[in-house]
């Protein structure tokens, strides 16, 4: 696996769902069994300060009562309570978290103030984040599923990155039938951190990955965006 700043939040080796929850039908329940069924290497581990167990394993009431910090952090908790998440993952040492929760910069102007204490709270404390409002993230190779997709990505040599959850959605029940299988897909979200430039730098780089489809919407960071489209570019063909 190659060594990239962004391995931790792409390509983990360890994982914590942050809102972890048995509660059928909930976004916590969805995800740790995504999670739980891709066959992830290394941990998985619990978060939720209302729970001593779940799904049979303990749980734990914040990142920092993990015996090892994982790579990445999954947040699927209410709105107001990530910034203390990412403040909490920051402590604890988690370099990444995906922030699936909604209730940020698309819903006005209380959600945009809430978005940039967020963010100001990870650049703080060194924490890369994918989101919010994303479908999540899956990296084939690692056993990482920590979406709430209803279809995982069969194996290949294809990526996927996308802004719109709905696109990864679409894309991955019809790829399924179709036998068309993905080293990764990335769901950016609201993109308030990492966006399409980094995630392609780092693709750019994996010797697993073939070819990147992607799906834009806009571009935050023009410069570094071009940028990683003609390094791209200057890979050889598969």
């Amino acid at each position: 696996m190659l060594a990239h700043y962004l391995r931790p939040l792409l390509a983990p080796d360890s994982t914590a769902l942050v809102g972890a929850t048995e509660r059928a039908g909930a976004l916590g329940a969805i995800v740790w069994r995504n999670l739980a069924a891709a066959g992830l290497r290394g941990e998985l581990y619990a978060v939720n300060p209302k729970h001593r167990t779940l799904f049979g394993r303990r749980a734990y009431a914040r990142l920092q009562e993990l015996p090892r910090a994982p790579d990445l952090a999954v947040v699927v908790t209410p709105a107001h309570a990530v910034e203390r998440v990412v403040e909490d993952a920051a402590e604890a040492g988690v370099k990444a978290a995906v922030i699936l929760t909604s209730g940020f910069g698309e819903t006005g102007a209380e959600g945009r103030a809430l978005q940039a204490r967020v963010l100001a709270a990870a650049r703080r404390g060194g924490v890369r984040l994918l989101g919010p409002n994303c479908l999540g993230v899956m990296r084939a190779d690692r056993g990482l599923n920590a979406t709430f997709a209803r279809t995982p990505a069969r194996p290949g040599r294809l990526a996927l990155v996308s802004q719109s959850g709905a696109i990864c959605g679409a894309i991955l029940d019809w790829a399924a039938p179709a036998e068309v299988g993905f080293t990764s897909v990335v769901s950016l979200g609201g993109a308030i951190d990492v966006d399409f430039g980094e995630v392609l730098d780092f693709l750019v780089a994996d010797e697993a990955t073939d070819a990147i489809l992607m799906y834009v919407e806009g571009i935050r960071e023009a410069r570094r965006f071009v940028s990683a489209l003609r390094a791209a570019a200057r890979e050889p063909l598969a």
